[in-house]
């Protein structure tokens, strides 16, 4: 039963082709193209509209220099939630609940915020390494510190996307198992847990798209603290 609740994080393969390639593809044919009509479809106004707001969103705090990163974060985004959300759907796979997955994203995109550092800045980039009016004696000891901080950035941003969505997926897994297992010897404790799996399933809905946003905010403040 414990293999069988980590056999949805294993790749589906089928004729020896992976299919995390066609679930990497499916936010491309979910999202509608823009077209030069002036007259759209209800879907793809609300589209545009969340679209804008969530630009909004990311880059009003950010400086007028990050700007230019906008169309690749908030692409970076649209295919998180997008991936994250077609995951919660019955015979899917997630590919965000692999760690390789979103380390492929988070580690390329962290270190060209900090090759941007380094080249526009780079004294302002080696400061953060050291803050102001350091003992002497700290020094040394808070560079490792702030370097390593700086290191693990990357591995921070993939593993707490791959964490949430991998507790949530066996946190569902496990009460929609439950369910099946009493709604024929106990019927009301299968009622109110399938209640339970209700809620649980649309607070995954949240967390989903939660997820991606923090992963892209964190990344959107990486490149103004650099920029």
């Amino acid at each position: 039963m414990a293999l069988n609740f980590f056999d949805q994080f294993m790749t589906p393969i089928y004729m020896g082709i992976p299919l995390i390639t066609l679930a990497t593809l499916m936010p491309y044919f979910t999202f509608l193209q823009p077209t030069s009509q002036w007259i759209t479809s209800r879907f793809s106004t609300l589209q545009s509209h969340l679209l804008s707001n969530m630009t909004y969103q990311l880059f009003a705090p950010l400086s007028p220099k990050s700007h230019p990163w906008a169309l690749l974060i908030i692409s970076l985004v649209i295919f998180l939630i997008t991936i994250n959300l077609l995951g919660l759907l019955p015979y899917t796979f997630t590919p965000t609940t692999q760690l390789s997955f979103n380390m492929a994203f988070a580690l390329p995109a962290w270190l060209a915020t900090i090759i941007i550092g380094l080249r526009t800045q780079p004294t302002h980039t080696f400061a953060h390494l050291l803050p102001e009016s350091t003992p002497s004696l700290l020094i040394p000891i808070l560079i490792i510190i702030e370097t390593i901080s700086l290191l693990i950035r990357p591995l921070a941003l993939g593993v707490r996307l791959t964490a949430n969505l991998t507790a949530g997926h066996l946190l569902i897994q496990l009460v929609s198992t439950a369910v099946f297992t009493m709604i024929h010897t106990i019927p009301l404790v299968a009622m109110l847990t399938g209640t339970l799996l209700l809620l649980l399933s649309i607070l995954e809905i949240a967390v989903a798209m939660i997820q991606a946003y923090v992963f892209v905010l964190l990344l959107s403040l990486y490149l103004q603290e650099n920029m």
